[in-house]
């Protein structure tokens, strides 16, 4: 026992020299798109650059929004595809996104949606943030 503990003594300033010369973690940057609650369905707070996202889930009885979100310069142009209403997509479109406070835009869907939906981000530079939401309010 006694060498196990000398053992592990002499391995403790190894250990937190290890943790102490690790490189530092930023912290996370501002949510682009707050918590939406129990109505999302889709939530990402801030990401950079382009991207999508795929989901399903609709509730044909709930109204549905989709909100998108952006800062740090640039735009984004998103296109929104409803699997099951494609008469019903919005047309692509585009934000232009300031270099600070984010600019946000939602779009009412309407009722009567089910199915599944996909979006695409194009952002037009990969340091441009954006966020989503696509909510059903009860």
């Amino acid at each position: 026992m006694k060498k196990r503990t000398a053992a592990l003594a002499a391995l403790a300033p190894a250990f937190a020299l290890a943790l102490t010369a690790a490189p530092a973690q930023a912290a996370p940057a501002g949510e682009i798109i707050g918590y939406p609650g129990p109505d999302g369905l889709i939530w990402i707070a801030d990401q950079a650059g382009s991207s999508g996202f795929v989901s399903g889930g609709l509730s044909s009885s709930l109204d549905t929004f989709i909100t998108f979100g952006c800062a740090g310069g640039g735009s984004i142009e998103v296109s929104f595809k409803l699997q099951e209403h494609p008469d019903r997509d919005p047309a692509p479109f585009t934000v232009d996104c300031p270099g600070t406070d984010p600019t946000v835009v939602t779009l009412p869907l309407g009722t009567g949606l089910h199915g599944g939906f996909t979006a695409w981000v194009t952002a037009s530079t990969p340091t441009t943030h954006w966020g989503a939401t696509v909510t059903q309010p009860e």
